[in-house]
């Protein structure tokens, strides 16, 4: 027999017992969808995680107050770690050289009022720079004065949702509104931004990071942002700050992080979660695959007759072997084929619920979901086909 007959006979077959076929096949889309769907999730975090981090800018150490590392001390005995002030700011900018740009952060909560109008939002205190550092973008009027660090100013910038909840249908530059007990004029009003780095930016009042620590009742800040002049000096950088900040503290009590570490770790964390959820999805195709032998041994079960008259008419076992394979194959391909369309079907669902999650499968994904559904049915039907390539002609011819 050609491959054409091997394939014509195995297809004559399956549809002979189409109920049968077809929830074999199922049984192998559902693992397959399930290997797409969940791979494509964990991509989508990942792509997620990363599109957050490169929307706050390029070339960035990140200050935090504390040292987010555990020594053997007894409790109590460090003391409480030194706030991370302004002038630990302005002394990182004037001695740090690789550091072109700092940008001081504090942030709480308060009321933002016009009127009787009432809206609970982020209070974002910063500086000028943070226009440009944190990549924001400015749609009317315009953004923070550049002014010394410690001066406060009565001004503020709105993002939008706070903008059109107050102000609806009307342009709120120029009005003045309260933030907690403070009385501002608004400036301008940021563009349509999201969320990043967990805080809505279309949700916030921006005003001057002096401004915000008398407000919050703060004395040290939330984060010291530091734009790098290189891309290579971020190592470098990182050292360089953690040692001008212990020199002036007396102790190491801030931690520097970069921005290329913060990602490594989270692009290694979802990555190893892609190919756990791609495991645990690929055991479903396990299952299949055993259903697909059953279905084999059945179906081997009721042809005795026809392989017998194979043999009869001089069939070789390899001929009858491949054709028992190909029954496999065939069911198998075919619901990785159907999988794969079910598992896109699924992913474009799932973005249009969630715009903001890139959910893609990453490629190795689909060829390997594909691959090992063609071999399940490969594996799973080998022990079926051997069985029929066994039986006796004479035996079979008679039905036993």
């Amino acid at each position: 027999m050609s491959l054409r007959d091997v394939l014509g006979f195995a297809a004559l077959a399956l549809r002979g017992h189409r109920v049968r076929t077809g929830m074999s096949l199922l049984g192998v889309a559902i693992g397959v969808a399930a290997v797409v769907t969940l791979t494509a999730l964990g991509e989508g975090a990942r792509l997620y995680v990363v599109g957050q981090f490169a929307s706050i800018g390029t070339n960035l150490v990140i200050v935090v107050p504390g040292k987010t590392e555990t020594t053997g001390g007894m409790p109590g005995m460090g003391g409480v770690p030194n706030d991370l002030t302004l002038e630990d700011a302005r002394a990182v900018l004037r001695g740090v050289a690789e550091v072109e740009k700092a940008v001081p952060f504090v942030i709480g909560t308060e009321t933002l009022a016009f009127q009787e109008r009432r809206r609970q939002v982020a209070v974002f205190g910063s500086t000028s720079d943070a226009l440009e550092v944190r990549r924001l973008t400015v749609a009317g009027g315009r953004f923070l004065p550049p002014l010394e660090w410690e001066r406060t100013s009565p001004v503020t910038v709105l993002g939008r949702t706070a903008a059109g909840e107050l102000f609806p249908g009307r342009d709120p530059v120029g009005e003045i509104v309260r933030v907690g007990d403070w009385r501002m004029r608004v400036i301008g009003v940021l563009a349509p931004r999201g969320q990043q780095l967990g805080i809505d930016m279309d949700d916030v009042a921006i005003v001057t990071v002096a401004t915000a620590m008398k407000m919050l009742n703060r004395r040290s800040l939330f984060r010291l942002l530091l734009q790098v002049r290189t891309h290579a000096d971020l190592d470098r950088t990182k050292d360089r700050v953690v040692r001008l900040i212990k020199e002036r503290h007396g102790e190491e009590d801030v931690t520097a992080i970069t921005q290329d570490a913060v990602l490594g770790a989270f692009t290694s964390i979802l990555g190893a979660l892609t190919l756990a959820l791609a495991g645990i999805a690929s055991v479903s195709l396990a299952v299949a695959g055993v259903g697909i032998m059953n279905v084999m041994l059945v179906s081997v079960s009721e042809r005795t007759r026809e392989i017998g008259l194979l043999k009869a008419l001089g069939a070789e076992r390899r001929q009858i072997l491949l054709a028992f394979l190909a029954e496999a194959v065939l069911i198998s391909s075919a619901g990785g084929l159907l999988g794969l369309a079910v598992g896109w079907l699924a992913v474009r669902g799932l973005v249009l619920l969630y715009p903001a999650l890139p959910a893609s499968p990453p490629p190795w994904a689909v060829v390997a979901a594909f691959s090992l559904s063609v071999a399940v049915g490969a594996v799973f039907g080998v022990l079926p086909a051997r069985r029929a390539t066994r039986l006796d002609p004479v035996a079979a011819l008679a039905g036993r």
